[in-house]
Order: structure tokens, then sequence, then C-alpha cells
């Protein structure tokens, strides 16, 4: 069951009905998929940050800092974060929130980004997709790699202690305490913490929500526009340069891996190799302009640079193990 159909709908009818687009066109398929991720993206944004706002106030944030701070878990904190990615179904934009509310709830910063390397990179479309097409050699091979890049990918991010370039208004928490203070020093009603949690989930969605909105329209205008048939027939053979050229082919397009499967399908049908296909899917997936214009509202360039940097070279390497073994 698709929960997101009714909003598919709904483009639909604004696409073809009310705008009179017609369908498959080229300003067809971009408007559809602006109004289509703008109100799937900008829900979720508002859903997952007024939870994560009831978190807030009823977790004891410092406790699990200090729990995921400062015991040993020998990596499964950032193992356990890449397994939650895994399971949630979102796009790289859409994964967005969640990681701005792991942040927010105090998370290593190192774990948050195993999570949010994984959310897109690794989901039930890989799981459930992937054997009918291309076995299970593949598809158990592609999730341990996807897995180990994330996790190493956080583990890298979190020993170079760079928390100081993530913007510092999105990590204002304020305890259950210090919100009661506000209100007189009681406990709040529940109509009060209705509203509290409204108002400090909507202070966030509202920082993010413009970047998201411009974001999609740059997602909207590459799907619509930029041709992707052109990869089939330039990367048939495994050259060395096939995986960085094909990887930075890839970045600019925006879409989940349920919509770039089949076009990878294609691909290794047509005889590009299954790594390099692998590298051109995996960077639409987890590495996008959209992507980058709503993180730079997060984080500060140099971080972005940097998890963008290891995500590409975790999607590359993982391109020439498959390309060298299969």
């Amino acid at each position: 069951m698709d929960i997101f159909k009714p909003i598919e709908l709904f483009a639909d009818l604004a696409t073809y009905g009310w705008f009179n687009i017609s369908p498959h066109s080229y300003w067809g398929d971009t408007v559809h998929f602006f109004v289509y991720d703008t109100i799937k993206i900008g829900i979720l944004l508002i859903l997952i940050n007024y939870v994560m706002a009831i978190t807030r106030y009823y977790f004891p944030m410092e406790k699990t800092r200090d729990i995921l701070a400062k015991r040993r878990w020998y990596g499964l904190d950032y193992v356990f974060a890449a397994l939650l990615g895994v399971v949630t179904p979102f796009c790289s934009c859409s994964s967005i929130p969640l990681f701005i509310g792991f942040l927010g709830a105090g998370i290593p910063l190192g774990v948050t980004f195993a999570f949010l390397i994984s959310s897109p990179l690794i989901n039930e479309s890989s799981l459930y997709l992937f054997p009918a097409m291309f076995g299970m050699k593949v598809t158990l091979l592609y999730n341990f790699i996807g897995i180990v890049v994330a996790v190493v990918g956080g583990m890298v991010i979190q020993k170079l202690n760079i928390e100081k370039y993530v913007r510092p208004e999105l990590l204002k928490i304020k305890s259950r305490g210090a919100v009661e203070l506000d209100y007189g020093g009681v406990p709040l009603s529940l109509k009060q913490k209705v509203i509290h949690f409204w108002g400090d989930g909507m202070e966030i969605t509202k920082q993010i929500f413009p970047y998201m909105v411009l974001g999609v329209g740059v997602g909207a205008f590459i799907h619509g526009f930029v041709p992707r048939i052109f990869v089939e027939q330039y990367f048939s053979e495994k050259t060395w340069w096939s995986i960085p050229l094909v990887t930075l082919l890839g970045t600019p397009f925006y879409a989940n891996s349920v919509s770039v499967i089949p076009i990878m399908e294609a691909m290794v049908g047509k005889g590009v190799p299954l790594g390099t296909a692998l590298t051109f899917m995996t960077s639409i997936v987890t590495i996008s302009i959209p992507e980058a214009l709503i993180l730079n509202k997060v984080m500060r360039w140099q971080l972005l640079g940097l998890f963008f940097g290891i995500t590409i070279i975790g999607i590359m390497l993982m391109g020439y193990l498959f390309n060298a073994i299969l």
C-alpha cells in the first residue's frame, strides 16, 4: 500500500487537469514532480519535526547523550543508525527532517550521518526488487557494502570533531524543566503541550521549508528536462574513468531508488557493467543538488563538502568492487 498515493493523485489532477499539461511531456514531468515532492516532503517535514518536538520534551536528552557519547558501543550505534535508514522509505531530501530531529535530540553527529547516508542508499526497494532483477548475491553484497559505507562515513565524521559546522540555531534544545519555567514553573496542561510542540516543530520547519521548495524545484527541472539515455550509450566498458564520470553524471539527478532501479536494469541489459550501473543509481539516490541546497541550511559548507566527499568516495569504491568481482 502506497501511503503517498493520494498525493500522487492530487499531483495528477493539478498537473494534467488544472494546469492542462500533457502527460509524459518535459513540462508535465517537471510540474508533476514538483507538486508531488513539495507536498510529500512538506508533510514529512511537519510531522517529523512535531514528533521530534514531543521527543525533546519527554526524552532524557542529557542521559542519552552520555550513553551514546561516553559508553563503548564498538560501532554498534552507527550500525543501528544505518539499519534505521534501511527501513525508512525516504529519498535523500525526505530523510533530512529526521536527520535534523536526531541532531536536535542530541544524538552524536557521526551517528546521525550514518543514518543520512544509509536512508536513501539502502532501503526497502533494494531488498525486494534487487533479488528478482540481479539475484540474491548482488542484493546481499550491495546492502552489506552500503551499510559499511554509511557506518564508516559516520565514524570518520565523528572522529573529526566538526560539530562547530552545524548551524547552531537547529540545536537549541530546551529540557522539560526549562519549558515549564516559561509557563510559570508548573506542569503544562495538555493544551499547552500541544501548543508548545507545534511551535517548537514549526520553528525548524519554517527555517528549512524555503530551501526544501528550492531544492525540489531544481530536482523537478532536472527530472523533467535532463535526458538519461546517453549514459547507456557511453559506459558499456569497464574503464577506470567510467566510475568517477558516471558518479558526476548521476549527481545532478534527483529521484528515489524505486524509479531509478528500472533504468539501472535497462543499462545492464544494454551491456553497461553492473558496478558502473550501480554507481549511477547510488549517486542519483544518495547525493543530489536539491539535497545540497536543503542541507546548506542545516550545516556549513565545510561539513557539507565533507559529507558529499565521503559519500562519493564510498559510492565509487562500491562501483569498482562490483566491476572487479562480477
